[in-house]
Parts: structure tokens; C-alpha cells; sequence
């Protein structure tokens, strides 16, 4: 499984933001903190905003917060913020691509592998990483 650079940079940005909420942070400041590209950064954060992850203020006092609590964020929401679909088979939903026998119930593996996914991953928010809380069972 591939884990896109836009889904780590923009859980790495949430976590940022959710470490310190006393103030807007500009996006130059968690480029650098962070050591994520700036301009693939701004990409990454004008996503967040648009999905209503984070807020935004202009001027010289401006810059990041986030729109909610980091406790309600889940990582499951800031991969389809930035991504899209959880798992798609060559760019479609897994319970649209179909399979020629003996490998017909290929669909059913990936829609399954796709719903355990969300669910984990909707089971863990900004600030269970930001606490290093996470209940993860092997």
C-alpha cells in the first residue's frame, strides 16, 4: 500500500497546527519546520481549507488554524481532503472494476480492504497523533 506524499504532508500540517493554537501559522513556517517543499505545501494546505480542515487569515498577522477541534479530525477525512478515494484499482472504486473468472472475487478484496481502512483510520484523530495516543492493535 502507497501512502501519497499530499496525505503525509497534510497529517504532518494538521498535527502543526493542532501543537500550537495560540496563534496562525504561516505556511512558511511549517515548510520549514516540517521540511515539506513550500510550494507543494501551499497545494496541500489550499486543499485543507477547501474541505474545511483549517482556516485561514490574510495580512502580516495571518496565517493557519485549524476550522476545528484536532480531536474531531480524523485521518480519514484529511485522506479524502487531499486524495480523494481511500483505494482505487487503476484510478477506479474497487466495486466498479470487474474480473474475469477464476479471479472474480478480486472486488470484494479490495471493497473489504477499502472499508477496514476508513474504518481504522477514522478511529484516529489529530490529536491522538499530536498525544502519541494511538490504539493500534497488531
Amino acid at each position: 500500500m502507497r501512502i501519497s506524499a499530499r496525505t503525509d504532508y497534510a497529517i504532518r500540517v494538521l498535527v502543526e497546527l493542532a501543537a500550537d493554537t495560540a496563534r496562525p501559522l504561516t505556511c512558511e513556517g511549517i515548510a520549514m519546520s516540517q521540511q515539506i517543499p513550500y510550494r507543494f505545501l501551499k497545494a496541500v494546505v489550499r486543499d485543507l481549507r477547501v474541505a474545511g480542515l483549517v482556516r485561514s487569515q490574510r495580512g502580516c498577522e495571518g496565517g493557519y488554524w485549524l476550522a476545528r477541534e484536532a480531536s474531531t479530525i480524523s485521518l480519514a477525512e484529511i485522506v479524502a481532503a487531499v486524495d480523494g478515494e481511500m483505494l482505487t484499482i487503476n484510478g477506479d472504486p474497487p466495486e466498479s472494476v470487474l474480473y474475469p473468472a477464476p479471479a472474480g472475487s478480486m472486488a470484494l478484496l479490495w471493497t473489504a480492504l477499502r472499508a477496514r481502512t476508513e474504518d481504522f483510520l477514522s478511529g484516529i484523530s489529530v490529536a491522538d497523533l499530536l498525544a502519541g495516543s494511538l490504539a493500534v492493535s497488531a
